[in-house]
C-alpha cells in the first residue's frame, strides 16, 4: 500500500472513531449539562449574594443548599395542601389568583401546563395518530379535549401535536373520525418518538390498559 493510500485509510479510521466517540459522549454531555443547568437554576433561586459573609445563615451560601431547600419547600407545600384546613387556604388563594385581572391569564396558563404533565388529571397520556394534512398522512399527537361541543364543534376533538426536536407544539381541532387511538404504546414512548423526529425505537405493549378520556 502506498503512503498516500495508507494515509487515507488512517484518516478514515480516525474519522470513524471520532463519530463513534461523539455518539457516546454527546448524549451523556447534553444530559449532564441539562441536569447541571436545572441544578444551578434552582440553587440560585435563593440570592446568596445579598447574604453577608458573617451571618448565622452563612451556610446558605454553600453550593447545593439552595437546591435542597427549594425541594424541601415544594415537598412541604405539597404535604400541607393535603390537610383540610391548609388545603382550603390554598384553594382560596387559587380562587383569588384566578379572579385577579391580567394575573389570572398568566397564573391559569402556567397552572394548566403543570397540571397537564404532573397533575392528577394528566392531559398528555392519551397518544393518538391524527390525520391533518391528508388522508394518507398521519401525525403523532395527544388528545387534550375529547369533546369540543362547548366551542360549537360537534364531533370534534382537540389534539396536541408536538414538534420534533423542540418543546413546542400545536393544537388542532379535528373530526373524531380523523383520530386513531394508540393503545399499544405508552404516552412516554409516543412523546419520545414524536420529539425525536421518529428516530427512536418504540416499545410495544401487548396488553395495554384502557384509559377513559375526560
Amino acid at each position: 500500500m502506498s503512503p498516500k493510500n495508507r494515509l487515507k485509510v488512517i484518516a478514515a479510521r480516525v474519522l470513524r472513531y471520532f463519530f463513534q466517540g461523539l455518539l457516546i459522549i454527546a448524549p451523556i454531555g447534553v444530559t449532564a449539562l441539562t441536569l447541571y443547568w436545572v441544578f444551578v437554576t434552582i440553587d440560585n433561586i435563593i440570592p446568596k449574594e445579598i447574604l453577608p459573609l458573617e451571618t448565622p445563615l452563612k451556610y446558605l451560601r454553600y453550593k447545593g443548599v439552595g437546591f435542597v431547600l427549594v425541594l424541601l419547600l415544594v415537598i412541604i407545600v405539597g404535604y400541607l395542601s393535603s390537610s383540610f384546613i391548609v388545603g382550603r387556604i390554598f384553594a382560596l388563594f387559587d380562587h383569588m389568583m384566578e379572579r385577579t385581572p391580567f394575573i389570572k391569564y398568566i397564573y391559569t396558563s402556567v397552572k394548566d401546563v403543570f397540571d397537564a404533565f404532573v397533575g392528577e388529571k394528566k392531559k398528555f397520556d392519551h397518544p393518538v395518530l391524527v390525520q391533518i394534512y391528508g388522508d394518507n398522512v398521519w401525525e403523532m399527537g395527544f388528545i387534550t379535549q375529547a369533546d369540543l361541543s362547548s366551542l360549537g364543534l360537534e364531533g370534534y376533538t382537540a389534539v396536541y401535536v408536538p414538534h420534533a426536536y423542540a418543546i413546542t407544539g400545536k393544537v388542532f381541532m379535528v373530526p373524531v373520525g380523523k383520530v386513531k387511538p394508540l393503545t399499544n404504546i405508552s404516552a412516554g414512548e409516543a412523546m419520545k418518538f414524536a420529539v425525536s423526529g421518529g428516530v427512536t425505537n418504540i416499545e410495544v405493549h401487548e396488553k395495554p390498559e384502557k384509559k377513559e378520556i375526560e
